[in-house]
C-alpha cells in the first residue's frame, strides 16, 4: 500500500468529530443485484481447474494496489487467471479452491468487505471507501458471482487452520501475485508453478461467452482507429501524442482502457517493434504505424496494426514494402484452420518475407536457406503473432505443448502479425528502405473449417487503405 503522507495538516481526530463521522449514514446494501452473465462459464472453468488438481488446494490471488509514488497508485487490474476463474476485478481478493474427499472442490472468494459505519475505518482507514469509491459488501458479490465469499482480512488465519486441519492436503498459490497470501501458507515453489501453467492453458480455448468479448473489443477498436483517420490532421499539426489521445479516448468511452501500451508510431519510429514514447513528429510523406486495442469492462483485449500512409497515399517504395507486408500475412491467414500446427502461419508468413528479401538482395539466398538459417529475422525481428485473450499476450504460461507446439482448435483467438522493420542506421539497405516499418495485424478466431477474422472491419490491401483514408479523413 501507498505510505501516506508524513506531513498531514490535522494531527489526530476529536471524540466529537468521530461521533459525527459516524452517524447519518443511508443503507445503501444492493438488493436488486442478479447473477453476472459470465458466473456460469467461470463456474465451468473452475470445474476444469478441478479435475486437474484432485485432492489439493488451490489458492488463486486478485493481486493488490501498487504504489506509483507515495500516497498514489496505479490503476489495479487484476490478475487474469484470477478473473478468468471468477468473473470478478476486485483488488486484494483470493479464489480457494478446497478439496472434498469425492476429488472435486468446493470453491469461495475471499473479498474485501465494505467499511463499517461503526468505526473510522471508512474514512480513515487503508481502503478507505470514502476516499476510495464504495465496495460491494459480501453478500452482494456473491449475489453478483453465484460464489461463497469471505472476509479476505481472514483469509491468512483461514488458509492456516484449514492446512492444520487436513495436514497431508498439499496447497498450491500462484506466486508473485499477493505476498501476504504465499506467507500465509506453505507450499512447495516448485509446484506452484504449475499452477500457474494451468490457469493459462485454460484460456487457450475461449467460450462463447469469452468470444462475444473479444467481438466487442475488437469492434470498439476498428472505430478507434477510425477515429485516428479522421484526426491525423491534427496529429500532423501536434505529434503521435494525438494519434496515443485519440485511440485513449474511444477505449476509454467503450471499455476499461486500452489492452496494453498503444504504439503510435510515425516515420522512423515505426522501424521500433515496441515504441510507447508516443512523442514524434507525424509528418506528411511517411508511414505511421499503429499498434492498438481496447479493452472490454471484462478486461477482453482487442490487439490490431495497421500501417498508413500519412499524406492518405503510399509512394512506391512504402507499397513495395507494404505489399510484401500483406502478402506475407495473407500467407499466414491461410494456414490458420482446426487441425494446423499453431506454428503453420508463422512459418508460411516467415518464408514469405525471407523469398522477398532475396529478392530485393537484402539476404543471400536461396530463400529456403536463409529461412531455415533465420537470416529474415534481421528484418523481420519477431514471431508472427501470439494467443489473444484476457492478456494481450494471453496464455503467456502455458505449457510448450499447449502453446507453441499445439494443434489449433475452434474457439482459439490467435493474432497474425508480420512485418518488416528496416532501420535507420542499416547499412546493409539502401538509404531510401531506410526508416520504413510496416505491420500489418488481424485477430482471428479459429473455427470449426477455419477462421473468421474479427477484425475484417479494417481495411487491409494498400488499396482499400487508401480508399478508406480518403473516406474518413478530417
Amino acid at each position: 500500500m501507498a505510505k501516506g503522507r508524513k506531513n498531514g495538516l490535522y494531527s489526530g481526530i476529536s471524540a466529537e468529530l468521530s461521533a459525527l463521522m459516524r452517524t447519518g449514514w443511508e443503507d445503501t446494501e444492493r438488493h436488486d443485484l442478479t447473477l453476472d452473465e459470465q458466473a456460469p462459464y467461470a463456474a465451468e472453468r473452475r470445474a476444469a481447474l478441478s479435475a486437474r488438481f484432485p485432492g489439493e488446494r488451490l489458492v488463486v490471488p486478485s493481486g493488490n494496489l501498487k504504489v506509483r509514488s507515495n500516497d498514489d497508485t496505479y490503476p489495479f487490474r487484476a490478475y487474469s487467471g484470477y478473473v478468468h476463474m471468477t468473473g470478478d476485478q476486485a483488488r486484494d481478493g483470493a479464489l480457494v479452491l478446497e478439496p472434498r474427499m469425492d476429488g472435486g472442490h468446493d470453491a469461495y472468494c475471499y473479498q474485501l468487505p465494505r467499511d463499517s459505519r461503526d468505526n473510522d475505518e471508512f474514512w480513515t482507514g487503508p481502503h478507505a471507501e470514502l476516499w476510495m469509491g464504495r465496495r460491494r459488501s459480501l453478500a452482494e458479490s456473491e449475489r453478483v458471482l453465484g460464489l461463497a465469499c469471505r472476509d479476505v482480512r481472514a483469509a491468512a488465519d483461514d488458509l492456516a487452520a484449514s492446512a492444520a486441519l487436513a495436514s497431508g492436503t498439499p496447497t498450491r498459490i500462484v506466486r508473485g501475485i499477493d505476498p501476504a497470501l504465499e506467507a500465509a501458507v506453505t507450499t512447495d515453489e516448485s509446484r506452484d508453478a504449475e499452477l500457474e501453467e494451468v490457469l493459462s492453458d485454460l484460456r487457450a480455448v475461449k467460450d462463447d461467452w469469452e468470444i462475444g468479448e473479444l467481438r466487442k473489443a475488437v469492434d470498439s477498436t476498428v472505430r478507434g482507429f477510425t477515429d485516428v483517420v479522421g484526426e491525423l490532421s491534427k496529429a500532423i499539426a501536434s505529434s503521435e501524442r494525438w494519434i496515443e489521445g485519440t485511440f485513449f479516448r474511444r477505449a476509454r468511452l467503450e471499455g476499461n482502457a486500452v489492452g496494453y501500451g498503444s504504439i503510435c508510431a510515425a516515420g522512423e519510429h515505426a522501424t521500433i517493434m515496441h515504441w510507447t514514447d508516443n512523442d514524434g513528429p507525424v509528418r506528411p510523406g511517411e508511414l505511421l504505424l499503429l499498434d492498438a486495442g481496447v479493452e472490454t469492462h471484462t478486461l477482453y483485449t482487442a490487439d490490431v496494426t495497421r500501417t498508413l500512409p500519412i499524406s492518405g497515399t503510399f509512394t512506391p517504395l512504402q507499397r513495395t514494402v507494404y505489399d510484401a507486408v500483406y502478402e506475407a500475412q495473407e500467407a499466414g491467414m491461410a494456414a490458420v484452420k482446426p487441425g494446423a500446427a499453431y506454428r503453420d502461419f508463422h512459418e508460411a508468413s516467415q518464408r514469405h518475407l525471407a523469398t522477398r528479401l532475396v529478392e530485393w538482395g537484402f539476404i543471400e539466398g536461396p530463400a529456403e536457406r536463409a529461412y531455415e538459417l533465420g537470416l529474415q529475422r534481421r528484418f523481420t525481428m519477431a514471431g508472427t503473432g501470439h494467443m489473444l485473450g484476457l492478456d494481450v499476450h494471453d496464455c503467456a504460461q502455458a505449457r510448450n505443448e499447449e502453446y507453441v507446439d499445439a494443434v489449433l482448435e475452434p474457439g482459439m483467438v490467435l493474432t497474425v502479425e508480420p512485418g518488416l522493420y528496416f532501420q535507420p542506421d542499416d547499412l546493409t539497405v539502401p538509404v531510401e528502405w531506410r526508416g520504413i516499418g510496416v505491420r500489418i495485424e488481424d485477430d482471428l478466431l479459429v473455427t470449426s473449417d477455419g477462421h473468421e477474422n474479427l477484425s475484417g472491419g479494417l481495411p487491409r490491401s494498400a488499396t482499400d487503405v487508401e480508399e478508406w483514408m480518403a473516406r474518413h479523413a478530417g
